[in-house]
């Protein structure tokens, strides 16, 4: 039987409202103590103090109960609301954990959920997103996957694979029928169908995950290009010092943007040249870290004292990084916005903002963000990686029928696909992973 589970649901520090929630078979047994109350009526909130092992009273607020299977883990569930002193809150916990409970450890409550058939990993996942939420859209598509939408096209493609695995795995196991599967057109259409359906997931997805990990741009060039200009023309914001010194910025400066809601990881580096002063070449060594950890990055040069910057950037820059090259102060050179897509160049005025709308359309293009409704739900680099093996299966399914005729292995990979598409929403999921990504939940969900 498992444990009764006590733990804060806000957040750490003092506030208006605590509150501590309580799952398990003990959760009415528990509450019945700490209110003394002898009767409570579910999905009610009841007015009561609140008592301490000795029968003193800690505090008075609000209580509800949730009876199972109607609560959010599936279990009886307590929620005690009363007021957010750190310390009430604390001796309130201790009082759960004197009368039977325990502390519930991160993400515990979810996972409960989870085993109780209350919501899919998918789900569960979605709600710490939803938490950690940095801009407006990531939320909405956070509560879409919350509310199922993503599981839901994860369960249309198992279905129809079900349906295509009944057929193949039947005409293998019964030849005799003599039907001949790999060449009656049926098991190519359905096939096909899936793939489609499997790409168009994967494009959804991938709008999801940029919505949820943004792209880290890395913001690099030689000391007074107007790295720092661009930097805060970028974030709309005087993040960093700007002056005609070269050489000012001397650390990475980091800052979260967002480019019409993906959230954008902004980095400026220090000028990269040739340098005897020791903290200067610590800040051109951590720039060139930051180059080969990048998504994307912008080399910024000055279209007036260095036009022929590419020979200097070519020797920095890392060959596995796509780069933008920005020609910048073209206010000097009385130069309107151009974008030249042959040498991968944009020239602007960081000083003045001209161009910093076509970067900004730029950025989006090049990180394949194609708008919110694109998306449609929250994905995680776990589901991206999940989704390419599934990809990858069945792509081997498609030669299997196609290219060596071989039913044994068709049937092989599908199942393989099957059971890919399964970790999503944690019907085929190892307990190392479940461990893994419920530990990285709050405490208290």
């Amino acid at each position: 039987m498992p444990e009764t589970i006590a733990a804060q649901a806000t957040p750490p520090g003092q506030g208006g409202i605590g509150i501590i929630r309580i799952s398990g078979t003990s959760a009415l047994q528990i509450a019945a103590k700490i209110s003394q109350q002898k009767k409570l009526p579910p999905r009610r909130a009841v007015f009561s103090s609140f008592y301490d092992e000795s029968g003193k009273i800690l505090d008075e607020g609000l209580l509800l109960y949730f009876s199972t299977p109607n609560s959010f883990t599936g279990e009886d569930v307590i929620e005690l609301q009363l007021h957010g002193s750190p310390v009430i809150i604390d001796l309130l916990l201790q009082t759960c954990v004197h009368h039977g409970a325990r502390l519930a450890r991160p993400g515990e409550f979810s996972e409960r959920a989870f085993h109780n058939g209350k919501i899919d990993l998918a789900q569960a996942e979605a709600i710490a997103d939803l938490i950690e939420s940095g801009t407006e859209t990531a939320a909405r598509m956070a509560t879409r996957s919350l509310q199922g939408v993503f599981s839901e096209y994860i369960h249309e493609l198992v279905e129809q694979l079900i349906h295509l695995r009944m057929y193949v795995e039947a005409a293998i196991d019964f030849p005799e029928e003599e039907i001949d599967f790999l060449s009656d057109g049926k098991v190519q259409n359905d096939l096909q169908n899936i793939i489609d359906k499997l790409d168009e997931v994967m494009e959804k997805a991938k709008q999801g995950s940029l919505i949820k990990e943004g792209m880290t741009l890395v913001i690099a060039g030689q000391p007074n290009a107007g790295k720092s200009s661009l930097m805060n023309a970028l974030a709309g914001n005087e993040l960093a010092i700007v002056t005609n010194v070269p050489g000012t910025t001397r650390d990475v400066l980091r800052e979260k943007i967002q480019i019409d809601g993906m959230p954008v990881h902004l980095i400026d580096t220090a000028g990269i040249r040739q340098s005897d002063n020791e903290v200067e070449i610590e800040g051109i060594r951590r720039a060139q870290q930051q180059l080969q950890q990048a998504d994307h990055i912008l080399w910024v040069y000055d279209a007036v004292n260095d036009p022929d910057h590419l020979n200097f950037a070519n020797t920095n820059l890392p060959g596995n990084v796509a780069v933008t090259f920005l020609r910048n102060k073209i206010d000097k050179l009385n130069e309107t916005p151009v974008k030249n897509e042959a040498e991968k160049q944009i020239s602007i005025s960081a000083k003045t903002g001209d161009g910093m709308e076509l970067l900004r359309e730029h950025l989006k293009n090049v990180m394949g963000y194609r708008g919110e409704e694109s998306g449609e739900f929250l994905a995680r680099r776990r589901h991206i990686e999940v989704l390419k093996r599934a990809k990858k299966s069945l792509d081997q399914a498609n030669s299997a029928l196609n290219e060596m005729q071989a039913g044994e292995i068709l049937a092989e990979e599908l199942r393989l696909t099957q059971n890919a598409l399964n970790e999503i929403t944690g019907e085929f999921t190892s307990d190392d992973l479940l461990g893994k990504i419920f530990s990285s939940f709050c405490i208290g969900k």
